[in-house]
């Protein structure tokens, strides 16, 4: 299985539509996806005492990330970098093993004309002093409200075609790796 996190908990963000379209990429490709929206921490995790002992509701949180095959990283772009959120979310979650040999991909999400180059990159260097296997193919996509329709759908069809040219690849790239097959029966 692989696990997708969603990078923000701000509500009504870009990132969590962009991600609803990389889950149905996903199930089209008849791929079991677990989806973590760091919308869905509890509040207990942002005590200082978390460092010590994580509270039992980040263990579902902690478990997905240790249970996948690999990991799908939608991030916004804040301030020019990973939002805070989830950067905490990574250092909550048990070292070395979170990450050890565990594929990763990466989407980019911004307002800005990068798509969120800044971050990834970030998160690119995060997960390789972690040991993560980075999958090379980013998907970026700048401007985001312009390519969101009314009802949050993207409406750009380049920009879907590159969420479903990288989930083919990750895929097979975490099959390679983990010698695994994710697909559902053919």
């Amino acid at each position: 299985m692989i696990t997708m996190i969603v990078g923000t908990n701000r509500p009504g963000s870009s990132t969590r539509k962009v991600a609803k379209h990389v889950e149905e990429t996903y199930a089209a490709l008849k791929v079991p996806l677990k989806v973590i929206d760091l919308a869905d921490l509890s509040p207990d995790i942002f005590s200082p005492a978390s460092y010590i002992e994580k509270p039992k509701s980040f263990h579902p949180f902690s478990d997905a990330v240790i249970k996948s095959s690999g990991l799908v990283v939608v991030t916004p772009e804040y301030n020019g970098g990973v939002p805070g959120v989830l950067k905490y979310f990574i250092d909550m979650l048990k070292f070395p093993e979170s990450f050890e040999r565990r594929p990763v991909c990466f989407v980019g999400v911004a307002a800005g004309t990068w798509g969120a180059l800044r971050p990834v990159e970030q998160l690119q260097a995060i997960f390789g002093y972690r040991n993560a296997y980075i999958y090379p193919e980013r998907v970026f996509i700048p401007q985001v409200t312009t390519m969101l329709d009314a009802n949050g759908r993207l409406n750009q069809q380049d920009i879907v075609d590159r969420l479903k040219s990288q989930a083919e690849g990750f895929v097979d790239f975490v099959e390679r790796l983990q010698k695994t097959n994710l697909r559902a029966a053919k």
